[in-house]
């Protein structure tokens, strides 16, 4: 079982997500909250944390910060319609793996979620756009282009594999490589593209049609 905290000032929402994301499809919610406040001072054990961003005391953009400041801390999927750019840029400064819109299906956000559980990265459609329009805002085009063509051969591979949505253990079997070897070059990916994250670097992969 994937376990799934949701994290959301609206219940029927929270109600919602919860009876998709149920048993039969792999998934059990250990726990929700109403607000960025409560999820930081919880204490619990989980594989991923759907977050809100707009919440009346403290916005999901905080919370997932504070929690990526604990050790070892579950990867974050925001839960948002991104009305502003300035936020879905906060987000990817904060550390969060990946966005799905609240409008999005069933069956997208079964997949988000397991992608971002599993070590992935999750961009909806719909949100791909403006993470590459606020990436280029971020990043002159001619250092980044730089960056890309730092990459091997093979990190190429691992980063496209990343960017369509493969955990590193997909990765090693499309490869035939060992987990080991795919978490090294990740690692390497990182430091040439000067990437905080996988959601970072994957950004990189579509500006610059990689993917």
């Amino acid at each position: 079982m994937i376990r799934v905290v949701l994290v959301d000032d609206q219940r029927l929402v929270r109600t919602g997500i919860a009876r998709i994301l149920g048993p039969a499809d792999g998934f059990e919610v250990v726990a929700e909250f109403g607000d960025g406040a409560e999820v930081v001072a919880a204490a619990f054990d989980a594989d991923v944390v759907l977050m809100d961003v707009r919440m009346p005391q403290v916005n999901g953009i905080d919370a997932t910060r504070a929690l990526q400041a604990r050790p070892a801390p579950p990867p974050v999927l925001v839960l948002t319609t991104f009305d502003e750019d300035d936020v879905l840029w906060a987000a990817l400064d904060a550390g969060v793996a990946g966005f799905v819109l609240k409008d999005a299906s069933a069956t997208d956000l079964i997949a988000a979620t397991r992608a971002v559980a599993a070590g992935g990265a999750w961009f909806d459609p719909a949100v791909a756009p403006r993470v590459l329009a606020a990436y280029r805002r971020r990043a002159p085009a001619q250092q980044a282009a730089g960056r890309i063509a730092e990459l091997s051969e093979r990190e190429r591979d691992v980063l496209v594999r990343m960017a369509r949505g493969a955990t590193n253990s997909e990765i090693a079997a499309a490869l035939v490589l060992s987990e080991a070897t795919v978490k090294s070059h990740v690692r390497s990916i990182f430091t040439k593209l000067d990437a905080r994250d996988r959601a970072a670097a994957i950004v990189m992969a579509y500006d610059h049609g990689l993917v």
